[in-house]
Protein backbone atom coordinates (compact mmCIF):
# COMPACT_ATOMS: atom_id res chain seq x y z
CA UNK A 1 0.00 0.00 0.00
CA UNK A 2 3.29 2.56 0.66
CA UNK A 3 4.84 1.34 -2.40
CA UNK A 4 1.68 2.00 -4.44
CA UNK A 5 1.26 5.22 -2.59
CA UNK A 6 4.87 6.58 -2.84
CA UNK A 7 4.41 5.39 -6.60
CA UNK A 8 1.07 7.64 -7.39
CA UNK A 9 3.06 10.85 -5.27
CA UNK A 10 5.71 10.33 -7.30
CA UNK A 11 3.57 10.08 -10.55
CA UNK A 12 2.16 13.70 -9.40
CA UNK A 13 5.23 15.24 -9.50
CA UNK A 14 6.85 14.23 -12.41
CA UNK A 15 3.02 15.44 -13.93
CA UNK A 16 3.72 18.84 -12.08
CA UNK A 17 7.57 18.87 -13.38
CA UNK A 18 6.79 18.18 -16.80
CA UNK A 19 3.71 20.73 -16.86
CA UNK A 20 6.12 23.13 -14.76
CA UNK A 21 8.39 22.32 -18.24
CA UNK A 22 6.53 22.96 -21.26
CA UNK A 23 5.21 26.20 -18.85
CA UNK A 24 8.91 27.20 -19.45
CA UNK A 25 9.39 26.20 -22.33
CA UNK A 26 6.58 28.01 -23.76
CA UNK A 27 8.06 31.35 -22.10
CA UNK A 28 11.59 30.78 -23.15
CA UNK A 29 9.98 30.52 -27.16
CA UNK A 30 7.68 33.57 -26.24
CA UNK A 31 10.88 35.60 -24.93
CA UNK A 32 13.04 34.59 -28.17
CA UNK A 33 9.80 36.14 -30.27
CA UNK A 34 10.00 39.03 -28.71
CA UNK A 35 13.41 39.84 -28.45
CA UNK A 36 13.80 38.68 -32.32
CA UNK A 37 11.09 41.12 -33.42
CA UNK A 38 12.64 44.11 -31.39
CA UNK A 39 15.97 43.79 -32.86
CA UNK A 40 14.59 43.12 -36.45
CA UNK A 41 11.53 46.15 -36.25
CA UNK A 42 11.84 49.44 -38.04
CA UNK A 43 12.36 51.91 -35.31
CA UNK A 44 10.11 55.15 -35.48
CA UNK A 45 9.57 58.56 -33.81
CA UNK A 46 7.04 60.98 -34.58
CA UNK A 47 8.56 64.64 -34.52
CA UNK A 48 6.78 67.64 -33.33
CA UNK A 49 5.20 69.28 -36.05
CA UNK A 50 6.79 72.63 -37.80
CA UNK A 51 4.72 72.23 -40.43
CA UNK A 52 0.96 71.22 -41.48
CA UNK A 53 2.44 67.98 -42.35
CA UNK A 54 3.30 64.94 -40.01
CA UNK A 55 7.02 63.91 -40.27
CA UNK A 56 8.12 60.77 -39.28
CA UNK A 57 11.51 58.96 -39.12
CA UNK A 58 12.23 55.15 -39.41
CA UNK A 59 15.34 53.44 -38.97
CA UNK A 60 15.46 52.71 -42.82
CA UNK A 61 15.45 55.61 -44.68
CA UNK A 62 15.49 59.62 -44.85
CA UNK A 63 12.39 60.88 -45.46
CA UNK A 64 12.93 63.88 -48.18
CA UNK A 65 10.35 66.16 -46.50
CA UNK A 66 12.79 65.86 -43.35
CA UNK A 67 15.53 66.25 -44.90
CA UNK A 68 14.44 69.29 -46.82
CA UNK A 69 13.52 70.90 -43.36
CA UNK A 70 16.19 69.76 -41.57
CA UNK A 71 18.40 71.30 -44.63
CA UNK A 72 16.54 74.81 -45.00
CA UNK A 73 16.92 75.11 -40.50
CA UNK A 74 20.53 74.35 -40.82
CA UNK A 75 20.70 76.68 -44.79
CA UNK A 76 19.28 79.84 -42.87
CA UNK A 77 20.94 79.52 -39.72
CA UNK A 78 24.20 79.12 -41.24
CA UNK A 79 23.94 82.08 -44.02
CA UNK A 80 22.13 84.67 -41.73
CA UNK A 81 25.01 86.07 -39.88
CA UNK A 82 26.01 89.33 -38.12
CA UNK A 83 29.29 90.24 -36.42
CA UNK A 84 26.89 91.04 -33.28
CA UNK A 85 26.33 87.01 -32.74
CA UNK A 86 29.23 85.39 -34.18
CA UNK A 87 29.78 82.99 -31.28
CA UNK A 88 26.29 81.90 -31.14
CA UNK A 89 26.21 81.27 -34.88
CA UNK A 90 29.42 78.89 -34.78
CA UNK A 91 27.74 77.12 -31.57
CA UNK A 92 24.66 76.55 -32.84
CA UNK A 93 26.09 75.39 -36.96
CA UNK A 94 28.73 73.05 -34.57
CA UNK A 95 25.90 71.60 -32.73
CA UNK A 96 24.29 69.99 -36.02
CA UNK A 97 27.41 68.81 -37.07
CA UNK A 98 28.02 65.09 -37.50
CA UNK A 99 31.05 64.16 -35.02
CA UNK A 100 32.78 62.65 -37.69
CA UNK A 101 33.01 66.59 -39.68
CA UNK A 102 33.13 68.82 -36.16
CA UNK A 103 36.79 69.12 -36.45
CA UNK A 104 37.29 70.31 -40.36
CA UNK A 105 33.86 72.32 -40.07
CA UNK A 106 35.00 74.55 -36.82
CA UNK A 107 38.02 74.99 -38.62
CA UNK A 108 36.01 76.41 -41.41
CA UNK A 109 34.08 78.27 -39.08
CA UNK A 110 35.97 79.61 -37.09
CA UNK A 111 38.02 81.32 -40.12
CA UNK A 112 34.95 82.95 -40.97
CA UNK A 113 34.19 84.35 -37.82
CA UNK A 114 37.79 85.80 -37.66
CA UNK A 115 37.45 87.19 -41.37
CA UNK A 116 34.31 89.03 -40.09
CA UNK A 117 34.40 90.01 -36.47
CA UNK A 118 34.75 93.90 -35.77
CA UNK A 119 33.91 94.21 -39.06
CA UNK A 120 30.02 95.96 -40.14
CA UNK A 121 29.18 92.93 -42.78
CA UNK A 122 26.27 91.21 -42.15
CA UNK A 123 24.69 88.54 -44.97
CA UNK A 124 21.36 87.53 -45.34
CA UNK A 125 19.52 84.43 -47.45
CA UNK A 126 16.35 84.07 -48.87
CA UNK A 127 15.70 80.30 -50.33
CA UNK A 128 13.93 80.48 -53.39
CA UNK A 129 14.30 76.72 -54.64
CA UNK A 130 15.87 73.31 -52.67
CA UNK A 131 16.87 69.94 -54.53
CA UNK A 132 17.22 67.31 -52.10
CA UNK A 133 18.78 63.59 -52.51
CA UNK A 134 17.38 61.10 -49.29
CA UNK A 135 19.70 58.52 -50.85
CA UNK A 136 22.97 60.55 -51.44
CA UNK A 137 21.65 62.73 -48.25
CA UNK A 138 22.75 65.87 -49.95
CA UNK A 139 20.65 68.71 -50.44
CA UNK A 140 20.88 71.84 -52.77
CA UNK A 141 19.86 75.51 -51.71
CA UNK A 142 19.16 78.30 -54.53
CA UNK A 143 18.47 81.93 -53.53
CA UNK A 144 19.41 84.98 -52.81
CA UNK A 145 22.06 85.89 -50.86
CA UNK A 146 22.45 89.72 -49.66
CA UNK A 147 25.75 91.38 -48.35
CA UNK A 148 25.06 94.53 -45.98
CA UNK A 149 27.67 96.83 -44.81
CA UNK A 150 25.48 98.57 -42.06
CA UNK A 151 21.92 98.82 -43.48
CA UNK A 152 23.05 99.08 -47.04
CA UNK A 153 23.31 96.66 -49.66
CA UNK A 154 26.37 95.99 -51.31
CA UNK A 155 25.52 92.90 -53.12
CA UNK A 156 22.23 90.58 -54.22
CA UNK A 157 23.32 87.30 -55.48
CA UNK A 158 21.88 84.78 -56.96
CA UNK A 159 23.83 81.63 -55.17
CA UNK A 160 23.10 77.64 -54.55
CA UNK A 161 24.85 75.94 -51.80
CA UNK A 162 25.03 72.18 -51.13
CA UNK A 163 24.81 70.39 -47.76
CA UNK A 164 26.52 66.90 -46.86
CA UNK A 165 24.49 64.96 -44.23
CA UNK A 166 25.44 61.84 -42.22
CA UNK A 167 22.69 59.32 -40.44
CA UNK A 168 23.51 58.36 -37.18
CA UNK A 169 20.58 56.51 -35.84
CA UNK A 170 17.49 58.31 -36.42
CA UNK A 171 19.54 62.03 -36.76
CA UNK A 172 20.98 63.69 -39.33
CA UNK A 173 24.50 65.67 -38.88
CA UNK A 174 25.95 68.37 -40.89
CA UNK A 175 29.15 66.81 -42.62
CA UNK A 176 30.32 69.56 -45.13
CA UNK A 177 28.79 72.48 -47.10
CA UNK A 178 29.79 74.47 -49.96
CA UNK A 179 29.37 77.10 -52.40
CA UNK A 180 28.37 76.22 -55.64
CA UNK A 181 29.59 78.07 -59.01
CA UNK A 182 26.87 79.82 -60.37
CA UNK A 183 26.42 79.53 -63.95
CA UNK A 184 28.45 82.46 -65.11
CA UNK A 185 31.44 81.52 -62.84
CA UNK A 186 31.44 78.22 -65.22
CA UNK A 187 30.69 80.06 -68.23
CA UNK A 188 33.76 82.05 -67.62
CA UNK A 189 36.48 79.33 -66.61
Amino acid sequence: MRHEFAYEEAQRHLRQRNRFAALAAVLGLTSLLAVGAAATREESVILVPVTSERVALNSGTTDAHYLELVTRDTALMLLNRAPESLDYWMEQVLKVADPSAHGRLKAELVEIVDEQRGSDISQAFVISRMEVDPQALTAIVTGTLKTFVGAQVIASQQRSFEFSWNRRGLSLGLTGFRQLPNENEEEDQ
